[in-house]
């Protein structure tokens, strides 16, 4: 089981409303390379993952959660303070009609998350050439959003963020490594 810390991972600050960021920020939050995705693949895969990786996958899988987290506190801190016309600017009207300010799973084109985003095989080495991909995926992304964003503190963030996936990305290989090893054995 979990333990919670009222705190998040890493600390969420913006410098200023902008509803821009927060809708580019929904694909991290809902897309079909985000964070939920991430989260709820790994918490799925697990039960069939072998004795030696499911405590990668399920380390990987509930720091997702916390990052879902961090990407929610970004998108309220940058949408909170936004008029309706500011949300309207930043194509975020219909949003605005559906949720009001509240957190929703879709990406930034609107499309609603779904769970054929989750992929999860029951072959132990397919899962996790999968969980490879979707890590690095989710690293472009966060490169991307940098790209289009000049928020210092969302920068800083999103730069933690996209570590994190190199980081998980390291680990599934080594994971991939160990049971090759276990298979030659």
């Amino acid at each position: 089981m979990w333990i919670y810390e009222k705190k998040l991972l890493y600390p969420v600050r913006v410098s200023t409303c902008n509803p821009n960021i927060a809708k580019l920020l929904l694909e991290a939050y809902g897309g079909q390379d985000g964070e939920l995705s991430q989260a709820l693949r790994y918490m799925t895969q697990r039960y069939t993952m072998p004795p030696k990786v499911i405590a990668i996958i399920n380390d990987i899988g509930t720091e997702e959660l916390a990052h879902m987290e961090m990407i929610a506190t970004m998108i309220y801190k940058l949408t909170k303070d936004a008029t309706p016309e500011q949300l309207r600017a930043a194509g975020l009207g219909e949003y605005y009609i559906d949720h009001g300010k509240s957190l929703f799973y879709q990406n930034a084109q609107g499309v609603e998350w779904s769970a054929k985003y989750i992929q999860s095989k029951g072959d132990p080495i397919a899962d996790l050439y999968e969980d490879i991909a979707a890590e690095e995926k989710a690293r472009a992304t966060y490169e991307y959003i940098i790209n289009l964003t000049d928020d210092p503190d969302v920068i800083d963030c999103l730069n933690f963020l996209r570590q994190r996936e190199i980081i998980h990305s390291q680990r599934l290989r080594e994971a991939v490594e160990l049971l090759k090893e276990e298979q030659d054995n």
